[in-house]
Protein backbone atom coordinates (compact mmCIF):
# COMPACT_ATOMS: atom_id res chain seq x y z
CA UNK A 1 0.00 0.00 0.00
CA UNK A 2 1.94 2.96 -1.29
CA UNK A 3 -0.49 5.92 -0.31
CA UNK A 4 1.06 7.80 -3.34
CA UNK A 5 -0.55 10.41 -5.29
CA UNK A 6 -2.66 7.43 -6.98
CA UNK A 7 -2.88 5.37 -3.56
CA UNK A 8 -1.60 2.50 -5.34
CA UNK A 9 -1.91 -1.07 -4.00
CA UNK A 10 0.00 -3.94 -5.57
CA UNK A 11 -1.38 -6.99 -4.63
CA UNK A 12 2.34 -8.55 -5.28
CA UNK A 13 4.72 -5.92 -4.48
CA UNK A 14 8.37 -5.45 -4.16
CA UNK A 15 10.02 -2.37 -2.63
CA UNK A 16 13.67 -1.91 -3.05
CA UNK A 17 15.98 0.40 -0.64
CA UNK A 18 19.61 1.21 -0.94
CA UNK A 19 21.17 3.81 1.46
CA UNK A 20 18.33 4.32 3.21
CA UNK A 21 16.14 5.47 0.64
CA UNK A 22 13.56 3.45 -1.65
CA UNK A 23 14.93 3.16 -5.14
CA UNK A 24 12.08 1.27 -6.47
CA UNK A 25 8.49 0.07 -5.72
CA UNK A 26 6.75 -2.58 -8.03
CA UNK A 27 4.66 -5.88 -8.81
CA UNK A 28 7.09 -8.51 -7.52
CA UNK A 29 9.38 -10.41 -10.09
CA UNK A 30 10.01 -13.48 -9.78
CA UNK A 31 13.97 -13.04 -9.81
CA UNK A 32 13.00 -10.56 -6.66
CA UNK A 33 12.81 -13.35 -4.11
CA UNK A 34 16.17 -14.75 -4.84
CA UNK A 35 17.82 -11.82 -5.69
CA UNK A 36 21.70 -10.82 -4.18
CA UNK A 37 20.56 -7.88 -1.97
CA UNK A 38 22.15 -7.52 1.20
CA UNK A 39 19.16 -8.48 3.17
CA UNK A 40 15.83 -9.21 1.75
CA UNK A 41 12.72 -9.45 4.19
CA UNK A 42 10.30 -11.72 3.57
CA UNK A 43 7.08 -10.15 3.34
CA UNK A 44 4.41 -12.70 2.56
CA UNK A 45 1.10 -12.49 4.71
CA UNK A 46 1.71 -8.75 5.57
CA UNK A 47 0.35 -6.00 4.16
CA UNK A 48 3.78 -3.48 3.43
CA UNK A 49 2.99 0.51 4.06
CA UNK A 50 4.65 3.92 5.25
CA UNK A 51 5.83 3.91 8.88
CA UNK A 52 2.77 6.10 10.88
CA UNK A 53 3.39 10.12 11.90
CA UNK A 54 2.11 10.77 15.11
CA UNK A 55 1.79 14.49 14.41
CA UNK A 56 0.89 15.81 17.92
CA UNK A 57 2.28 13.82 21.29
CA UNK A 58 3.55 14.48 24.86
CA UNK A 59 5.68 11.52 26.45
CA UNK A 60 7.06 12.50 29.63
CA UNK A 61 4.53 11.00 31.63
CA UNK A 62 4.01 8.02 29.87
CA UNK A 63 4.40 5.85 33.06
CA UNK A 64 1.18 6.82 34.50
CA UNK A 65 -0.56 4.95 32.41
CA UNK A 66 -4.07 4.44 34.22
CA UNK A 67 -3.00 7.50 36.71
CA UNK A 68 -5.56 9.71 35.48
CA UNK A 69 -8.39 7.25 33.94
CA UNK A 70 -10.96 7.35 36.40
CA UNK A 71 -10.28 10.65 37.72
CA UNK A 72 -12.82 14.07 36.79
CA UNK A 73 -11.49 16.29 34.18
CA UNK A 74 -11.07 18.79 37.09
CA UNK A 75 -9.32 16.41 39.28
CA UNK A 76 -7.12 15.12 36.04
CA UNK A 77 -6.26 18.68 35.20
CA UNK A 78 -5.30 19.87 39.00
CA UNK A 79 -3.07 16.77 39.45
CA UNK A 80 -1.17 17.45 35.85
CA UNK A 81 -0.78 21.12 36.65
CA UNK A 82 0.90 20.41 39.87
CA UNK A 83 2.98 17.06 38.27
CA UNK A 84 4.06 19.23 35.21
CA UNK A 85 5.04 22.25 37.73
CA UNK A 86 7.70 19.22 39.54
CA UNK A 87 8.99 19.01 36.03
CA UNK A 88 9.66 22.12 35.18
CA UNK A 89 11.42 22.78 38.15
CA UNK A 90 14.07 19.89 37.12
CA UNK A 91 12.21 17.40 39.56
CA UNK A 92 11.09 13.65 38.42
CA UNK A 93 13.46 13.42 35.88
CA UNK A 94 13.83 9.88 36.42
CA UNK A 95 9.75 9.03 35.90
CA UNK A 96 10.42 11.30 32.45
CA UNK A 97 13.39 9.68 31.64
CA UNK A 98 11.76 6.40 31.87
CA UNK A 99 9.00 7.44 30.23
CA UNK A 100 10.80 8.67 27.21
CA UNK A 101 12.18 5.21 26.90
CA UNK A 102 8.65 3.36 27.23
CA UNK A 103 7.33 5.57 24.79
CA UNK A 104 9.84 4.73 22.15
CA UNK A 105 9.11 1.38 23.12
CA UNK A 106 5.53 0.93 22.26
CA UNK A 107 5.21 3.12 19.64
CA UNK A 108 8.58 1.24 17.55
CA UNK A 109 6.68 -1.78 18.74
CA UNK A 110 2.88 -0.30 16.93
CA UNK A 111 4.27 1.05 14.22
CA UNK A 112 4.58 4.91 14.85
CA UNK A 113 7.87 5.53 13.18
CA UNK A 114 8.02 9.97 13.39
CA UNK A 115 6.63 11.74 16.38
CA UNK A 116 5.90 15.29 17.05
CA UNK A 117 6.48 15.84 20.85
CA UNK A 118 5.92 18.98 22.84
CA UNK A 119 7.56 18.68 26.37
CA UNK A 120 9.02 20.65 29.33
CA UNK A 121 12.50 18.81 29.19
CA UNK A 122 12.76 16.52 25.77
CA UNK A 123 16.37 16.06 25.99
CA UNK A 124 16.28 12.82 26.99
CA UNK A 125 12.90 12.31 23.88
CA UNK A 126 15.31 13.06 21.20
CA UNK A 127 18.34 10.80 22.83
CA UNK A 128 16.32 8.19 23.40
CA UNK A 129 14.11 8.02 20.28
CA UNK A 130 17.60 8.87 18.08
CA UNK A 131 19.06 5.92 19.67
CA UNK A 132 16.55 3.69 19.05
CA UNK A 133 16.70 4.38 15.14
CA UNK A 134 13.33 6.32 15.08
CA UNK A 135 12.71 9.96 13.35
CA UNK A 136 10.94 12.66 15.88
CA UNK A 137 10.53 16.06 16.40
CA UNK A 138 11.11 17.47 19.56
CA UNK A 139 10.74 20.84 21.35
CA UNK A 140 10.41 22.85 24.74
CA UNK A 141 7.09 24.06 25.66
CA UNK A 142 6.95 27.45 26.40
CA UNK A 143 4.41 29.24 28.49
CA UNK A 144 4.36 32.73 30.86
CA UNK A 145 1.34 31.56 32.66
CA UNK A 146 1.00 27.60 33.09
CA UNK A 147 4.29 27.54 34.77
CA UNK A 148 6.18 29.64 37.07
CA UNK A 149 9.85 29.41 35.26
CA UNK A 150 11.29 32.62 34.74
CA UNK A 151 10.04 33.22 30.50
CA UNK A 152 14.04 34.04 30.27
CA UNK A 153 15.12 30.31 31.49
CA UNK A 154 12.75 28.95 28.99
CA UNK A 155 13.96 30.73 26.40
CA UNK A 156 17.61 29.55 27.25
CA UNK A 157 16.56 26.05 27.41
CA UNK A 158 14.73 26.47 23.74
CA UNK A 159 17.99 28.00 22.47
CA UNK A 160 19.95 25.46 23.64
CA UNK A 161 17.85 22.85 22.70
CA UNK A 162 18.12 23.72 18.95
CA UNK A 163 21.35 24.17 19.14
CA UNK A 164 22.07 20.58 20.81
CA UNK A 165 19.38 18.21 18.91
CA UNK A 166 18.29 19.61 15.44
CA UNK A 167 19.41 17.95 12.96
CA UNK A 168 21.21 15.25 15.02
CA UNK A 169 21.02 11.22 14.98
CA UNK A 170 21.62 11.66 11.29
CA UNK A 171 18.54 14.62 10.69
CA UNK A 172 16.23 12.08 12.25
CA UNK A 173 16.14 14.34 15.32
CA UNK A 174 14.43 18.20 14.84
CA UNK A 175 13.68 20.86 16.77
CA UNK A 176 10.50 22.58 16.74
CA UNK A 177 9.53 25.99 18.51
CA UNK A 178 6.55 25.70 21.12
CA UNK A 179 4.54 28.10 22.72
CA UNK A 180 2.56 25.97 24.94
CA UNK A 181 -1.21 26.90 23.39
CA UNK A 182 -3.12 30.15 22.70
CA UNK A 183 -4.48 30.27 26.53
CA UNK A 184 -1.56 30.40 28.58
CA UNK A 185 0.94 32.63 26.44
CA UNK A 186 0.61 36.51 26.73
CA UNK A 187 1.60 38.28 23.55
CA UNK A 188 4.71 39.54 24.43
CA UNK A 189 5.64 35.31 25.16
CA UNK A 190 4.11 35.16 21.47
CA UNK A 191 6.73 38.04 20.14
CA UNK A 192 9.84 36.46 21.65
CA UNK A 193 8.77 33.43 20.14
CA UNK A 194 8.24 35.03 16.53
CA UNK A 195 12.12 36.61 17.26
CA UNK A 196 13.36 32.45 17.96
CA UNK A 197 11.57 31.55 14.84
CA UNK A 198 12.67 34.39 12.67
CA UNK A 199 16.56 33.29 14.28
CA UNK A 200 15.56 29.85 13.33
CA UNK A 201 13.49 30.15 9.83
CA UNK A 202 13.95 26.05 9.01
CA UNK A 203 12.45 25.04 12.08
CA UNK A 204 8.26 24.44 12.77
CA UNK A 205 6.58 26.12 15.11
CA UNK A 206 4.13 23.54 17.02
CA UNK A 207 1.44 25.16 19.57
CA UNK A 208 -1.97 24.13 20.60
CA UNK A 209 -4.55 26.01 18.69
CA UNK A 210 -8.36 27.00 19.32
CA UNK A 211 -8.66 24.02 21.86
CA UNK A 212 -10.82 25.61 23.96
CA UNK A 213 -13.23 28.42 24.89
CA UNK A 214 -10.90 30.72 26.96
CA UNK A 215 -8.25 30.32 23.63
CA UNK A 216 -9.84 33.51 21.89
CA UNK A 217 -10.95 35.28 24.89
CA UNK A 218 -7.24 35.47 25.93
CA UNK A 219 -6.64 36.29 22.50
CA UNK A 220 -8.76 39.58 22.59
CA UNK A 221 -7.13 40.52 26.32
CA UNK A 222 -3.73 40.32 24.63
CA UNK A 223 -5.10 42.96 22.31
CA UNK A 224 -6.01 40.63 19.27
CA UNK A 225 -9.36 40.11 17.65
CA UNK A 226 -8.96 36.06 17.70
CA UNK A 227 -6.39 33.62 18.05
CA UNK A 228 -5.41 33.56 14.48
CA UNK A 229 -5.19 37.38 14.28
CA UNK A 230 -2.44 37.59 17.08
CA UNK A 231 -0.43 35.11 15.17
CA UNK A 232 -0.83 36.61 12.15
CA UNK A 233 -0.15 40.05 14.40
CA UNK A 234 3.38 38.85 15.52
CA UNK A 235 4.50 36.80 12.09
CA UNK A 236 3.37 33.41 13.01
CA UNK A 237 0.61 32.32 10.77
CA UNK A 238 2.61 30.90 8.25
CA UNK A 239 3.32 27.13 6.31
CA UNK A 240 5.49 26.12 9.53
CA UNK A 241 2.69 26.47 11.99
CA UNK A 242 1.79 23.02 13.08
CA UNK A 243 -1.51 23.93 15.04
CA UNK A 244 -3.15 20.68 17.66
CA UNK A 245 -6.55 20.25 17.99
CA UNK A 246 -8.29 23.76 16.01
CA UNK A 247 -11.84 22.76 17.61
CA UNK A 248 -13.15 25.49 17.97
CA UNK A 249 -12.48 26.88 14.17
CA UNK A 250 -15.36 28.43 12.23
CA UNK A 251 -15.05 28.84 8.85
CA UNK A 252 -13.37 31.74 8.33
CA UNK A 253 -10.53 29.97 10.73
CA UNK A 254 -10.55 27.35 8.21
CA UNK A 255 -9.87 29.84 5.06
CA UNK A 256 -7.07 31.79 6.88
CA UNK A 257 -5.32 28.55 8.00
CA UNK A 258 -5.44 27.20 4.56
CA UNK A 259 -4.18 30.71 2.84
CA UNK A 260 -1.42 30.42 5.22
CA UNK A 261 -0.42 27.11 4.26
CA UNK A 262 -0.44 26.08 8.34
CA UNK A 263 -1.28 22.48 9.12
CA UNK A 264 -3.39 21.04 12.07
CA UNK A 265 -2.83 17.88 13.77
CA UNK A 266 -6.12 16.53 14.68
CA UNK A 267 -6.13 14.31 18.46
CA UNK A 268 -9.83 12.84 18.16
CA UNK A 269 -9.11 10.25 21.50
CA UNK A 270 -8.20 12.77 23.78
CA UNK A 271 -11.59 14.99 23.56
CA UNK A 272 -13.87 12.03 23.24
CA UNK A 273 -12.46 10.70 26.75
CA UNK A 274 -12.26 13.94 28.19
CA UNK A 275 -15.59 15.51 27.24
CA UNK A 276 -16.47 18.55 28.76
CA UNK A 277 -19.99 18.64 28.21
CA UNK A 278 -22.55 17.11 25.66
CA UNK A 279 -22.56 19.96 22.79
CA UNK A 280 -18.78 20.23 22.19
CA UNK A 281 -18.31 21.24 18.84
CA UNK A 282 -15.96 19.05 16.68
CA UNK A 283 -12.44 19.65 14.80
CA UNK A 284 -14.23 20.45 11.37
CA UNK A 285 -11.24 18.03 9.41
CA UNK A 286 -13.19 17.52 6.73
CA UNK A 287 -13.72 21.50 5.87
CA UNK A 288 -10.17 21.94 6.37
CA UNK A 289 -9.05 19.24 4.24
CA UNK A 290 -11.62 20.26 1.59
CA UNK A 291 -9.49 23.68 1.84
CA UNK A 292 -6.76 22.46 1.29
CA UNK A 293 -5.07 22.03 4.78
CA UNK A 294 -3.28 19.19 5.52
CA UNK A 295 -4.14 17.35 8.82
CA UNK A 296 -2.13 14.62 10.73
CA UNK A 297 -3.56 12.36 13.41
CA UNK A 298 -1.89 12.62 16.81
CA UNK A 299 -2.24 10.66 20.11
CA UNK A 300 -1.35 13.53 21.99
CA UNK A 301 -1.60 12.42 25.90
CA UNK A 302 -1.39 8.69 25.29
CA UNK A 303 -1.63 8.36 29.25
CA UNK A 304 -4.75 10.27 29.42
CA UNK A 305 -6.73 8.00 27.64
CA UNK A 306 -4.82 4.44 27.70
CA UNK A 307 -3.38 4.18 24.30
CA UNK A 308 -0.57 4.03 22.16
CA UNK A 309 -2.32 3.35 18.88
CA UNK A 310 -1.58 5.40 16.27
CA UNK A 311 -4.57 3.32 13.93
CA UNK A 312 -7.41 3.52 16.96
CA UNK A 313 -6.78 7.58 16.54
CA UNK A 314 -8.15 6.68 12.48
CA UNK A 315 -10.84 4.47 13.79
CA UNK A 316 -11.92 7.19 16.47
CA UNK A 317 -11.56 10.13 14.26
CA UNK A 318 -14.26 8.52 12.31
CA UNK A 319 -16.48 7.36 15.17
CA UNK A 320 -16.86 11.05 16.05
CA UNK A 321 -17.52 12.62 13.27
CA UNK A 322 -20.00 9.95 11.92
CA UNK A 323 -21.65 10.21 15.27
CA UNK A 324 -21.26 14.54 16.16
CA UNK A 325 -22.38 15.00 12.29
CA UNK A 326 -23.66 11.88 10.00
CA UNK A 327 -22.48 8.57 8.50
CA UNK A 328 -19.57 9.13 5.60
CA UNK A 329 -17.38 12.22 7.00
CA UNK A 330 -14.42 9.97 5.95
CA UNK A 331 -13.54 7.66 3.33
CA UNK A 332 -11.39 4.61 4.46
CA UNK A 333 -8.19 5.65 2.06
CA UNK A 334 -8.56 9.20 3.87
CA UNK A 335 -7.98 8.33 6.95
CA UNK A 336 -4.82 5.54 5.76
CA UNK A 337 -3.45 9.59 4.19
CA UNK A 338 -3.47 10.99 7.51
CA UNK A 339 -1.63 8.41 9.52
CA UNK A 340 0.89 8.71 6.80
CA UNK A 341 1.57 11.52 4.24
CA UNK A 342 -0.68 13.91 5.11
CA UNK A 343 0.93 13.32 9.23
CA UNK A 344 4.04 14.14 7.04
CA UNK A 345 3.11 17.32 4.90
CA UNK A 346 1.74 18.86 8.27
CA UNK A 347 4.83 18.18 9.63
CA UNK A 348 6.74 19.44 6.48
CA UNK A 349 8.84 16.27 5.14
CA UNK A 350 6.13 14.55 2.72
CA UNK A 351 9.29 14.94 0.42
CA UNK A 352 11.33 12.29 2.35
CA UNK A 353 8.39 10.35 4.30
CA UNK A 354 4.89 9.44 4.60
CA UNK A 355 4.30 7.00 1.21
CA UNK A 356 6.53 4.40 -0.32
CA UNK A 357 7.97 6.12 -3.75
CA UNK A 358 11.42 6.20 -4.97
CA UNK A 359 13.69 8.98 -3.49
CA UNK A 360 11.94 8.42 -0.20
CA UNK A 361 13.60 7.47 3.23
CA UNK A 362 12.66 3.93 3.93
CA UNK A 363 10.62 4.16 6.38
CA UNK A 364 8.22 0.81 6.37
CA UNK A 365 6.20 -1.31 8.21
CA UNK A 366 4.90 -4.92 8.07
CA UNK A 367 1.64 -5.65 9.15
CA UNK A 368 0.60 -9.09 9.93
CA UNK A 369 -2.33 -9.86 8.39
CA UNK A 370 -2.60 -13.58 8.21
CA UNK A 371 -5.04 -13.39 11.53
CA UNK A 372 -8.66 -14.39 11.92
CA UNK A 373 -9.75 -10.88 11.93
CA UNK A 374 -8.42 -10.18 8.84
CA UNK A 375 -9.97 -12.61 6.96
CA UNK A 376 -10.72 -11.98 4.72
CA UNK A 377 -8.42 -9.37 3.37
CA UNK A 378 -10.63 -7.34 1.20
CA UNK A 379 -10.72 -3.70 1.32
CA UNK A 380 -7.15 -3.19 2.97
CA UNK A 381 -7.48 0.87 3.02
CA UNK A 382 -10.64 0.03 5.42
CA UNK A 383 -8.80 -2.82 7.51
CA UNK A 384 -6.33 -0.82 8.45
CA UNK A 385 -8.56 2.47 9.39
CA UNK A 386 -10.66 0.22 11.36
CA UNK A 387 -9.04 -3.05 12.39
CA UNK A 388 -5.73 -2.88 12.74
CA UNK A 389 -3.53 -2.25 15.84
CA UNK A 390 -0.12 -1.78 17.21
CA UNK A 391 -0.15 -5.59 17.96
CA UNK A 392 -0.21 -6.56 14.23
CA UNK A 393 2.81 -4.54 13.20
CA UNK A 394 5.43 -7.36 12.60
CA UNK A 395 8.33 -5.53 11.47
CA UNK A 396 9.52 -1.94 11.34
CA UNK A 397 12.36 -0.07 9.19
CA UNK A 398 13.72 3.32 9.55
CA UNK A 399 15.91 4.87 7.22
CA UNK A 400 16.11 1.32 5.46
CA UNK A 401 17.25 0.21 9.24
CA UNK A 402 15.66 -2.85 10.49
CA UNK A 403 14.56 -1.66 14.48
CA UNK A 404 11.65 -4.68 14.71
CA UNK A 405 11.56 -8.12 12.63
CA UNK A 406 9.05 -10.44 13.49
CA UNK A 407 8.17 -8.88 16.94
CA UNK A 408 11.99 -8.45 17.89
CA UNK A 409 12.93 -5.13 18.98
CA UNK A 410 16.56 -4.80 17.79
CA UNK A 411 17.11 -1.36 19.24
CA UNK A 412 15.71 -1.70 22.76
CA UNK A 413 16.19 -3.86 25.43
CA UNK A 414 12.51 -4.52 26.06
CA UNK A 415 12.72 -5.76 29.55
CA UNK A 416 14.86 -3.16 30.67
CA UNK A 417 13.19 -0.61 29.83
CA UNK A 418 10.00 -2.23 31.84
CA UNK A 419 12.42 -2.68 34.71
CA UNK A 420 13.13 0.97 34.67
CA UNK A 421 9.82 1.65 34.29
CA UNK A 422 8.21 -0.66 37.25
CA UNK A 423 11.41 1.18 39.24
CA UNK A 424 10.60 4.84 38.41
CA UNK A 425 6.77 4.14 39.48
CA UNK A 426 7.40 2.54 42.22
CA UNK A 427 9.61 6.34 43.46
CA UNK A 428 6.54 7.84 42.62
CA UNK A 429 4.04 6.30 44.53
CA UNK A 430 6.62 6.85 47.46
CA UNK A 431 7.51 10.24 47.08
CA UNK A 432 3.59 11.91 46.36
CA UNK A 433 1.69 9.13 47.75
CA UNK A 434 -0.11 8.74 44.55
CA UNK A 435 -1.67 4.74 44.81
CA UNK A 436 -1.34 3.09 41.48
CA UNK A 437 -2.22 -0.50 42.20
CA UNK A 438 -4.04 -3.45 39.75
CA UNK A 439 -7.00 -2.53 40.68
CA UNK A 440 -6.96 1.05 40.19
CA UNK A 441 -4.98 4.55 40.82
CA UNK A 442 -6.10 6.69 43.83
CA UNK A 443 -4.19 9.89 43.61
CA UNK A 444 -3.39 12.26 46.97
CA UNK A 445 -6.28 14.01 48.23
CA UNK A 446 -7.90 16.93 46.93
CA UNK A 447 -6.15 19.48 49.64
CA UNK A 448 -2.85 17.51 49.78
CA UNK A 449 -2.59 18.23 45.77
CA UNK A 450 -3.79 21.77 46.31
CA UNK A 451 -0.82 22.14 48.72
CA UNK A 452 1.33 20.57 46.48
CA UNK A 453 0.74 23.61 44.18
CA UNK A 454 3.10 26.77 43.74
CA UNK A 455 2.28 29.06 46.29
CA UNK A 456 2.26 31.80 43.54
CA UNK A 457 2.83 32.81 40.11
CA UNK A 458 0.69 32.00 37.31
CA UNK A 459 0.38 27.62 37.44
CA UNK A 460 -0.65 28.22 40.97
CA UNK A 461 -3.75 30.17 39.12
CA UNK A 462 -4.35 27.89 36.84
CA UNK A 463 -4.21 24.73 39.14
CA UNK A 464 -6.43 26.33 42.04
CA UNK A 465 -8.94 27.61 39.63
CA UNK A 466 -9.35 23.83 38.79
CA UNK A 467 -9.62 22.61 42.03
CA UNK A 468 -12.43 25.40 42.83
CA UNK A 469 -14.14 24.11 39.96
CA UNK A 470 -14.28 20.38 41.36
CA UNK A 471 -15.34 21.86 44.70
CA UNK A 472 -17.91 23.41 42.72
CA UNK A 473 -19.37 19.96 41.45
CA UNK A 474 -17.96 17.56 43.51
CA UNK A 475 -18.01 19.33 47.40
CA UNK A 476 -15.45 17.67 50.01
Amino acid sequence: MTVDEDNRIYENGTVVVKDGLITDVRTTRERDRACDADRLVDAEGTVVMPGLVNAHTHLELTPLLGAFSDLNLMEMVGGMTAIFGHIAAGEYDYLTEAGYELAALNFLTGGVTTVNSMDVRPSGGAETFGEAGLRGFFGVALSDLFWDIPVDEQFNRAREFIDDYHGAFDGRIRATIDPHDDWSCTRTLWERTADLAADHPDLLVHTHLLELEASNTMARSNGAEDSLDLLDDVGLLDDRLVAAHFRLADDEDIQRTAEANASVAHCPSIFSYWNTDGDVQWTPVPELRAAGVDVGLGIDDHYWHDSYSLFGEARQARLAANLKRSTGQYDSMGLVRMLTIEGAKALGVDDEIGSLEPGKRADIILLDVEKPKFTPLTNIPAQVANNAAPADVETVIVDGDVLMEDGDVKTMDADAVRDRVETAVDRFESETDWELGIGGSEPPSTMDVVRDLPKRGPSQLLGRLAFQSVRDKYPF
